[in-house]
Order: C-alpha cells, then sequence, then structure tokens
C-alpha cells in the first residue's frame, strides 16, 4: 500500500493503482486523481459547500438520473468514522456502458466527493475503492 496526501486528505492506495496529475484546468476542485488501468478511474474532489449530507444525497441523485443513470443503491453510511452518502448508479452512453461509485463528506464546511468509475465487474476495483476510502483521513 501507498499513501496520498493532498494537504485536506490522506488515504492508502493499493500499489496497482497509478496517481495522475489532476486536472485542475477543466475542474479546478480536483484533489486527486487514480487509475487502474483503463477500466478504472478514482477521482476527488472538494470545495465549500453550506449544505448538508441530506439535501446533497437529493441533489445527486437527481443529477445521475438527470444524465440517464440508473440509481442501483443509494444510502447513508459510516465509513472511515465519518458519516456519508454511498451511491452506486450504472451509466449508459452511446460509447461506453460503466458504474459509477460514490462516496460524499462534509466536513467543516467543504464537501468531500470520491468516485469511481469503473468497467470492473468483477467487484476488485469496488473492494479496493472501499479499502481506499476506508483508510481516509482529514
Amino acid at each position: 500500500m501507498r499513501t496520498f496526501n493532498a494537504g485536506k486528505i490522506t488515504f492508502e492506495y493499493p500499489d496497482n493503482w497509478e496517481v495522475e496529475k489532476a486536472d485542475i484546468l477543466s475542474n479546478p476542485d480536483c484533489i486527486a486523481t487514480l487509475s487502474k488501468g483503463q477500466d478504472n478511474l478514482f477521482n476527488a474532489v472538494s470545495f465549500p459547500t453550506a449544505t448538508n449530507l441530506d439535501d446533497y444525497k437529493i441533489f445527486m441523485e437527481d443529477v445521475i438520473s438527470d444524465d440517464g443513470g440508473v440509481i442501483l443503491s443509494s444510502d447513508f453510511v459510516q465509513i472511515a468514522d465519518k458519516n456519508a452518502i454511498k451511491v452506486h448508479a450504472n451509466m449508459d452512453t452511446p460509447e461506453i456502458n460503466f458504474d459509477i461509485h460514490t462516496y460524499v463528506f462534509i466536513e467543516n464546511r467543504e464537501i468531500y466527493i470520491f468516485e469511481l468509475r469503473t468497467l470492473d465487474v468483477s467487484g476488485e476495483s469496488e473492494r479496493e475503492f472501499k479499502n481506499m476510502i476506508s483508510s481516509l483521513r482529514f
């Protein structure tokens, strides 16, 4: 395992994941981007917010549905000793069909969104993602 530290957050990640250069030009809120092969992309963003987890869960579900996604599960969870939203959705675009796994935290008026986009149907990448989030420290 390796350690990722972005100042605001720290988490452990497996050796088979690569840290990519965060695309802050098109997404200035990006704090981390990791990949595992061509089929898995992990992104983390953070920005100030006045919302709460209850309201953001509704907003996030609406955005996914409006983008044509199918929400497979959406729950409040406890992970990394914090309250969070966990959403699993499937996106089917003309180019590709993929799953999205998302964890959302709100800490000290900052929202942190961690998203895995994956084609991996084995569940291995999702387990690795959950382990990364479980090791998260703010």
